[in-house]
């Protein structure tokens, strides 16, 4: 008997706009909540847009938009048109939930600039996460990051983090202050952190080993169904004495659940063995960069 897995492309496509959806919202609740009205230039083209705010005060929104047209376009020759797709979605929702919550939000939520630039970090920084686990993008210099990480493996925490120095640095020339320069240094570092974060735990892989009466018909349920490779090792139980056959996976975190439902449903008494592991690279994973 076997244990059918739909899968449903329209679902899931509904499920990923979904997601950069709620990790656009909250990525400009960030902004608008937290950050902007306590004075502090984050990182970022958001961050270049807010200067520009304080400077002239042209709506953060607009500013965002206009900027990241240049940038969309660089995207979609590099990453290919369903990146500009999400990257354009992502600039244009963006840019709305900013316009629309920097009209309704003009008093920081919490009056310490410090706790502020903490949880404007963290929601900040998950919230890009959360769009980059999905594929989109929030647009500005995560365009710039998805296309350098193509090509090197440089996580885009840390890329983002060095893009955004020259943005905070530039709050000099409008308040005149080291103290704004401290407390945008303390969101972009505490975003950094979050995307790195949100994104290992989406991309974490397992290694599992699977000790059953009935490999075949697992493995063969685990390669068709679920679509990852399995390998069978010969072993032999030192109490049983009996010879056994072992099965190795690499799967991503959040496949474990599908394996285990299979697993219980053609051998309940199973015994599994499950390990983190630093990084997969190949097929089917993380490509191979140099």
């Amino acid at each position: 008997m076997k244990l059918k897995i739909y899968r449903n492309p329209l679902l899931n496509g509904l499920k990923s706009y979904s997601v950069i959806t709620l990790g656009l919202f909250l990525n400009a609740l960030a902004w608008t909540a937290f950050i902007i009205p306590s004075e502090i230039i984050g990182g970022g083209i958001t961050g270049l847009s807010t200067l520009i705010f304080y400077a002239t005060g042209f709506p953060v929104g607009v500013t965002f938009f206009l900027i990241n047209i240049v940038l969309i376009i660089l995207g979609i020759k590099s990453l290919g048109l369903s990146f500009g797709i999400r990257t354009i979605y992502g600039s244009i929702v963006l840019s709305v939930f900013l316009s629309i919550l920097q009209q309704y939000i003009t008093e920081p939520v919490v009056s310490d600039k410090f706790m502020a630039a903490i949880i404007g970090g963290i929601l900040g920084g998950g919230s890009v996460g959360l769009v980059f686990s999905q594929g989109g993008s929030t647009g500005g210099t995560d365009i710039i990051a998805m296309i350098i990480n193509k090509y090197r493996n440089i996580s885009h925490g840390k890329l983002i983090l060095y893009m955004d120095v020259f943005v905070i640095a530039s709050s000099y020339l409008i308040f005149q202050s080291i103290e704004v320069i401290v407390y945008g240094a303390v969101v972009m570092g505490v975003a950094s952190y979050s995307i790195d974060m949100v994104l290992m735990g989406h991309r974490q892989s397992v290694q599992m080993f699977i000790f059953s009466k009935q490999p075949d018909q697992i493995a063969e349920q685990i390669a068709n169904e679920i679509g990852r490779g399995v390998t069978l090792v010969d072993g032999k139980g030192w109490y049983s004495k009996t010879k056994s056959t072992i099965l190795m996976v690499v799967v991503r975190r959040y496949e474990t659940n599908k394996i285990f439902r299979t697993i219980k449903h053609i051998d309940p008494d199973a015994f599994i063995s499950i390990s983190k592991v630093m990084g997969v690279y190949g097929k089917g994973f993380d490509p191979i960069r140099y």
